[in-house]
């Protein structure tokens, strides 16, 4: 019976989520890792904090392209250890990239991004008319 539940996962999971709603997890060979994302709303902003340890400021691309911003990293790491009985050489190669929709109410034009202790932080701020208002009193006339 376990063997018919793991059988049908895949399928369920595909059917479930579905690979248009989240086709940047998926690949030929199954599922690739994506670094942790949360995302803030704030009275003047949205942060996206991205958890990528181990990358550095250049490992990064951000784009903006009608409203979606995409952020990606590549990196490619090489090691080579020789001595004289043998030679070694390793190779690594990790990318991701996640895609947001952002919304009507964001100034595109002011998106900041910093990268700090393993975290990629991009500030999306919302325009003027979105902000949150404080509470107002209105006269009675």
């Amino acid at each position: 019976m376990l063997a018919r539940i793991n059988k049908r996962f895949p399928t369920f999971f595909d059917d479930l989520i579905g690979r248009e709603f989240m086709p940047d997890f998926f690949e030929a060979d199954g599922f690739k890792s994506l670094p942790a994302v949360n995302i803030i709303e704030g009275d003047d902003n949205y942060t996206i904090e991205v958890a990528a340890p181990g990358l550095e400021k250049k490992d990064f691309h951000i784009e903006l392209e009608n409203n979606c911003l995409t952020i990606s990293s590549e990196k490619e790491q090489k090691s080579e250890e020789t001595n004289e009985k043998f030679a070694r050489k390793e190779f690594s190669y990790s990318s991701f990239r996640r895609s947001f929709t952002l919304p009507e109410t964001v100034n595109n034009e002011k998106i900041q991004a910093n990268y700090k202790d393993g975290i990629l932080y991009v500030k999306v701020p919302k325009k003027e008319e979105a902000k949150v208002k404080p509470a107002r009193q209105i006269a009675i006339s």
